[in-house]
């Protein structure tokens, strides 16, 4: 620590030193002029972005999703800091492959209230929805998060919003944004939203509240909570939820096959299991048909074959010998004697 203390201490002499040497208090309009420039060669050297939805910048396609925006724009979360979250919602969007057969996207705003900006079915284009979230406007007041996620539920995640049905095999994903502390309970609600499907991702700024991301996202808790220290770096998310948007398992999401789906690409294939064979139709399985082959006794060599034709040989040599025929009644009979002490 003593390092630390020391730059500090430094600091504050030179900043004193720069004070009385201008002869400016804290208040005088010199010293705030040039905060001031100093502040915009700060912010010249980092460019604040704007949110321009015009702009693509998709590095990926994503699964299918029925995927709904949760963002706090409560008092806390000040104009430019929203902006912020606006430019974040933006860029995700451009890694999604938005489509009415594709990717469908709502955005739920809430502060003390609760606003559906736009549900599922309103957007199939990356331009139209970008342009309808350069639109929101924050809400400001509390932070009911849990009524938020109870009106998601309710009112966004259904088939008359836009969702499709559960036979569909479609992911149903809400990912939550949020600075503060939930004003009201949102473990109940969390658990019922995850228990009808939704894969909930909680995403914390600045003062969050961990524990209650924790009681709001789904399993593993390592893979879906976050937390950045300012909106400032919200942006670099976008990556991270790139991956994990993007990381393609058609066979996780659903498939048909009979017995076992693997992964190929963008889609998959079917296989059976060890003693079964795919059909025609490439998804179910039938049991093999073993063919019966008659197998050639490999100990038949010749010298086996050649004993063999001996010992019939010696058989019917004393068969032969040992015939006798006798008469009886007029009819001859064969009599065989005994010989087996012969053989």
């Amino acid at each position: 620590m003593k390092p630390l203390w020391s730059l500090l201490y430094c600091a504050a002499l030179l900043v004193s030193d720069t004070m009385a040497t201008y002869h400016l208090s804290p208040g005088d309009p010199q010293l705030m002029a040039a905060q001031s420039y100093a502040q915009s060669r700060i912010n010249r050297q980092q460019p604040i972005r704007t949110l321009n939805p015009a702009k693509t910048d998709a590095q990926c396609r994503s699964r299918p999703l029925d995927l709904v925006f949760i963002i706090d724009s409560s008092r806390s979360v000040r104009p430019g800091e929203f902006e912020k979250v606006k430019i974040f919602l933006a860029d995700m969007v451009d890694t999604l492959d938005v489509g009415s057969d594709a990717t469908r996207v709502a955005v739920v705003n809430y502060a003390s209230t609760v606003k559906i900006e736009f549900l599922l079915k309103d957007h199939s284009s990356i331009l139209d929805m970008k342009k309808a979230i350069s639109r929101i406007e924050p809400l400001a007041a509390g932070t009911m998060t849990g009524l938020a996620i109870k009106t998601a539920m309710n009112e966004a995640f259904t088939e008359q919003s836009g969702a499709r049905p559960r036979s569909k095999n479609i992911s149903k994903v809400a990912i939550i944004v949020t600075d503060g502390r939930p004003q009201d309970q949102v473990e109940e609600v969390s658990a019922a939203a995850r228990a009808a499907g939704v894969e909930i991702y909680a995403v914390g700024v600045d003062r969050a509240d961990m524990r209650s991301l924790q009681q709001m996202a789904s399993l593993p808790l390592e893979d879906h909570v976050f937390y950045v220290e300012t909106y400032g770096v919200i942006e670099k998310l976008t990556s991270k939820f790139r991956e994990t948007l993007c990381g393609l398992d058609p066979c996780a999401i659903g498939h048909d096959c009979q017995h076992i789906c693997v992964n190929s690409n963008a889609s998959f294939y079917c296989k059976c299991r060890i003693g079964y064979i795919l059909n025609e139709d490439k998804k179910t399985c039938s049991l093999k048909q073993v063919k019966a082959e008659v197998m050639v006794d490999p100990c038949k060599c010749e010298a086996r074959l050649a004993f063999q034709k001996q010992t019939q040989t010696a058989i019917q040599q004393l068969t032969t010998k040992h015939i006798l025929p006798v008469v009886s009644g007029g009819e001859e009979f064969m009599v065989f004697r005994h010989v087996s002490r012969h053989l």
